[in-house]
């Protein structure tokens, strides 16, 4: 590209501008309207009850407040017992499912309980047949053909709002309340292990929904040290960066040595660990032996894993350490840049809290997209078919249950029942849902790029009006960063639209990708698996390249208010142009901000472990007892990471628009009274550091 020539007129961010890539903004306009009307659509079809409540064979819900279901809460399958976990839409004899007030407990026929001597029985049994059947001396055999009880009763354990079997494992034996063997209610006895292929997914489930629970306590005894870790982490980020606008050079090189200090402690606490188990019994077993197990404190007990955690500490400090040796030199070129970052922060400290903008859009955006799935997905119509216990002409087809009695069906097959099977629908509405839920992941794509790009040309804009300022902050506009940002919404809606789009089909296309990738995992074909991998990498690379490109294009078109195409080329080719110095001083200052931000969480971490470990001898009382204390632990890590990322974010926003004003300022200036450069003295001593053909640069 051709380098920028000097201009008397320019100083800084254009206000004499217009507005670019209109059509992309005409798109946007249309796409929200539609998303809108794609939101009201599903709001007016859908019914996220049938996700929360449980129906009956005829369509109610059950524990639903005003309806007739309301106090039965849960869901039971009845009539057949080896069919009372799951249900087929498409077989021809599907078990009745009814409301009841609690899950059977026990072991019974109907034979058995209307036999019983026991007082009390056949009404106990009877809370499991319709609600229409009253008498208790009719005949059971009249019972069980009109199909008003089921011929048995399993234990059953509640898992959301349902009935399942309580299959359980007992020392390698499969075992339903404490029995290996039932009566089906026909005379035979039949294996618990006929339940285990139909409840073994609901197994799964109950023993996530036990460890979602423990988890659950967990934080309800822990929520408050958890936020007092994050109010920690928040005032540690805090009191770093502003510290780094007085002190950039000192903490600099204080967070590189406490990063090595804190991988440090890591390695020799692993291997005290380590060396305190050797002996111990069960301490030699090894991962692949043990399995996964839900009590993560079990692994804490094998030397295999602090051995494990010990050698991933080591590599990375050696990683670390050989990095800080060969870019030691780039090191003290990149504190400059950080300096003149810090001040740039300074005079602009409003934008230190503007994450918190674009991190509320971005909450608006994830909850209007998630409630617009769960509506289109509970959209669906109830389905009622046709099922009868002997041969049946009309088995599997559609009824209604309003005019079933009455129509021919119950007349040709006297025992045919018209059933609620599941939810769906043959209108076009709901021929094209899935249409819908694409259109509504891709416009969730779209609109949280478009947010996170207003974000990032706002503060490019804020931070060019610092740099592009010959008498600093004189020379400022008084509210740079709401001057910055309404800009980009009236002119450059088009060109955030624009490369926002272009990144959201990249994204889609990798979502399709890894849903692909799901499907095909059950298949035998190397060749689409070899292929499918490839495509996955080749559209990770291409979407971190265009996220590398948009970053920098909306830099320009905040200094320029050039429309994206444009905007992104002369970045491009800027940065080409200035290859060298963007290997040495934007990708090192990439690396420090990296290590400030390991540096912080590793220390809340670390005080977060030996808290709620209770290893602080003058708070062990105050730690709250927990199940498991790695959950308080990874959400006070990950929580205080997305902190200092939010304040670092900024920090990294700063340094690539000075950075790139710093390439444009050497282009158009010379630095000779006629052509002074706006640089700070840090920077023009940067500049004779990094000149050109320069081995160091």
């Amino acid at each position: 590209g051709t380098p920028q020539k000097y201009d008397p007129t320019f100083k800084g961010p254009i206000y004499d501008r217009g507005c670019t890539d209109v059509i992309c903004c005409v798109l946007l306009v249309i796409a929200i309207v539609g998303y809108v009307v794609v939101g009201i659509v599903a709001w007016t079809h859908g019914d996220p009850r049938k996700v929360i409540y449980p129906t009956d064979s005829r369509g109610q819900f059950c524990g639903q407040q005003g309806t007739p279901n309301e106090y039965p809460r849960f869901a039971a399958s009845r009539w057949r017992v080896l069919a009372a976990v799951t249900c087929s839409s498409a077989a021809s004899s599907c078990p009745v499912q009814i409301c009841v007030t609690k899950c059977p407990d026990r072991y019974l026929t109907y034979l058995n309980a209307f036999g019983s001597r026991t007082p009390g029985e056949l009404e106990y049994y009877r809370q499991f047949c319709v609600p229409e059947f009253k008498n208790l001396q009719k005949a059971p055999i009249q019972v069980l053909t009109d199909k008003e009880c089921p011929a048995m009763l399993i234990p059953s354990t509640p898992l959301a709002r349902r009935c399942f079997p309580a299959i359980r494992a007992k020392k390698g034996v499969i075992m339903v309340g404490n029995e290996t063997t039932y009566d089906d209610g026909q005379g035979h006895r039949r294996n618990v292990t006929e339940l285990l292929e139909g409840a073994k997914k609901a197994n799964v489930v109950l023993e996530t929904r036990h460890l979602a629970m423990k988890i659950f306590e967990d934080y309800t005894v822990s929520w408050y040290w958890i936020i007092i870790g994050l109010v920690i982490a928040m005032v540690a980020s805090l009191i770093f960066i502003v510290l780094l606008r007085f002190l950039a050079g000192i903490m600099v090189w204080v967070m590189i040595v406490m990063v090595i200090l804190v991988l440090g402690y890591g390695i020799f606490h692993c291997y005290m660990e380590y060396a305190k188990l050797k002996g111990e019994a069960g301490s030699d077993v090894s991962l692949k032996d043990l399995g996964f197990q839900t009590d993560l404190r079990v692994y804490l007990h094998l030397r295999q894993t602090w051995l494990a955690f010990m050698i991933i500490l080591c590599v990375m400090e050696v990683v670390i350490i050989l990095l800080l040796i060969f870019l030691r030199k780039r090191i003290l070129i990149a504190i400059a840049l950080i300096k003149e970052a810090s001040r740039a922060v300074g005079h602009i400290m409003m934008s230190l809290l503007f994450p918190l903008c674009t991190f509320f859009l971005l909450c608006l955006c994830i909850a209007y997209w998630a409630s617009t799935a769960v509506f289109l997905s509970t959209s669906n119509e109830a389905i009622y078919k046709v099922f009868s216990e002997t041969p049946c002409q009309f088995s599997g087809q559609t009824c209604k249950p309003e005019t079933f009695n009455t129509s021919n069906v119950t007349k040709l097959c006297r025992d045919a029942q018209c059933l609620f099977t599941f939810y769906g629908g043959e209108t076009a509405y709901h021929k094209y849902l899935i249409v819908l839920q694409f259109f509504n992941v891709f416009m969730f794509f779209w609109l949280a790029n478009f947010i996170i790009a207003l974000g990032q040309v706002t503060l490019a804009g804020a931070f060019a009006s610092y740099y592009w300022a010959f008498k600093k902050p004189d020379d400022m506009p008084a509210f740079p960063l709401f001057s910055a940002f309404s800009r980009a919404l009236r002119y450059h809606t088009g060109s955030l639209a624009f490369g926002s789009l272009v990144l959201a089909i990249v994204q889609v296309i990798r979502v399709v990708l890894e849903y692909l990738d799901h499907r095909l995992k059950a298949a035998d074909n190397k060749f689409a698996k070899f292929l499918l991998s490839c495509l996955k990498c080749c559209f990770w690379c291409l979407e971190k390249f265009i996220k590398f490109l948009n970053r920098n294009a909306y830099i320009m078109i905040a200094i320029y208010g050039t429309n994206f195409c444009t905007s992104a080329r002369n970045a491009f080719f800027l940065l080409m142009r200035n290859i060298i110095r963007v290997a040495v001083l934007d990708k090192v200052t990439d690396f420090l901000f990296f290590l400030g931000k390991l540096l912080i969480v590793g220390s809340v971490g670390i005080l977060a472990f030996f808290f709620f470990t209770q290893r602080i001898k003058l708070v062990q009382d105050t730690a709250p007892s927990l199940n498991y204390y790695w959950v308080p632990i990874l959400t006070v890590i990950v929580g205080s990471y997305l902190i200092a990322h939010g304040f670092f974010s900024v920090y990294g926003m700063c340094v690539d628009t000075l950075f790139l004003c710093f390439l444009e300022d050497l282009e158009r200036n010379d630095g000779s009274a006629e052509k002074p450069y706006f640089m700070s003295p840090d920077l023009k001593k940067l500049l004779k550091k990094t000149n050109k053909g320069q081995p160091d640069a």
